[in-house]
């Protein structure tokens, strides 16, 4: 497995080709994207007046979406790795339509404290599992919060209950050019999650208490559209910077490959339900640099419910 610096580099480079996919995706990621973080806004409830961090920002819709529940006495801030993504996310909701909301790049692994500071709670929806030293990541959020203040996130569980992820990669693959490294083990990834208890010790250690992990079933639903869906699909994913670079065959060789993994999960005339396993994690800051000394805060683990459950 890498090291860290070298996987930090590797993800810093990999966002700056990503960008353009996301930005490009930006609406449909907020629209159909939304079930993959609504789990965790739900457990945030924030409330008016509030300030909020929003950890993995990327174009801002989350950000906006925490700000219309801060209200205009709050403040929702929105931090991204990716500089072109929080260009994108300044233009998409400007100051003068959205007052209480503001974004700044930043890499949450490097920071001690994000600017600002201290927040009342932070949200992230499928960031953490990227970070490649996710205790960092998640030590400079918990001293980003007031003592007391919550943590609200999700990841994804493991590939079995996340199928459509390879399909759109595997059907587009072979008709681009390399890909980016696969991640290996812990390494930074859509699945470095997929153990709890790994999630469970990067937060005690990171300084949260009252953790709680529990699994979530959920649905996102896109449109009949099986030439549009498969590049959303590839442009906000591991081949997305080879698909930009390919020439118009390679890109439509690429898509039909897309195309035809995916029609399992597509109901002619009705549109595509894209099924994903989630983790929602929970926690709350303590005072404390470091967690005591007597040992980590206690976990609450809930039961993976089996396939047939939660349809």
């Amino acid at each position: 497995m890498a090291d860290t610096v070298t996987l930090q580099a590797r993800s810093a480079a990999f966002w700056t080709g990503a960008a353009a996919g996301w930005i490009r995706h930006a609406d449909r990621q907020d629209e159909v994207g939304r079930p993959l973080g609504a789990p965790a806004m739900d457990r945030l409830a924030a409330r008016p007046a509030e300030r909020i961090l929003d950890v993995g920002c990327g174009c801002g819709g989350t950000t906006a979406e925490i700000a219309a529940a801060v209200g205009d006495t709050g403040a929702a801030i929105g931090i991204d790795i990716a500089e072109a993504m929080v260009a994108a996310a300044r233009q998409r909701f400007p100051p003068d339509r959205y007052p209480s909301v503001r974004f700044r790049t930043a890499d949450i692994e490097t920071l001690d404290v994000v600017p600002g500071a201290p927040f009342d709670a932070a949200y992230s929806r499928m960031t953490l599992m990227l970070l490649a030293d996710p205790v960092a990541g998640c030590t400079a959020i918990r001293r980003s919060l007031r003592p007391g203040g919550r943590l609200a996130a999700t990841v994804f569980r493991d590939g079995s209950v996340n199928p459509w992820l390879f399909a759109a990669m595997l059907g587009a693959a072979p008709h681009l050019g390399p890909l980016p490294p696969l991640p290996v083990g812990d390494e930074p990834g859509p699945f470095s999650f997929a153990d709890p208890a790994r999630l469970a010790r990067v937060l005690s250690v990171a300084g949260f208490t009252a953790v709680t992990i529990t699994p979530h079933d959920i649905t996102m639903d896109a449109p009949d559209d099986a030439d549009a869906v498969a590049e959303w699909l590839i442009e906000v994913g591991a081949a997305g910077a080879a698909y930009r670079a390919a020439p118009p065959a390679g890109q439509a060789s690429a898509r039909a490959g897309a195309v035809r993994l995916l029609e399992r999960f597509r109901e002619p005339g009705v549109g595509y339900r894209l099924p994903a396993g989630l983790w929602l994690l929970s926690a709350v800051a303590v005072r404390a640099d470091k967690p005591s000394a007597a040992g980590c805060p206690p976990v609450t683990h809930h039961r993976q419910p089996r396939q047939d459950e939660n349809r």
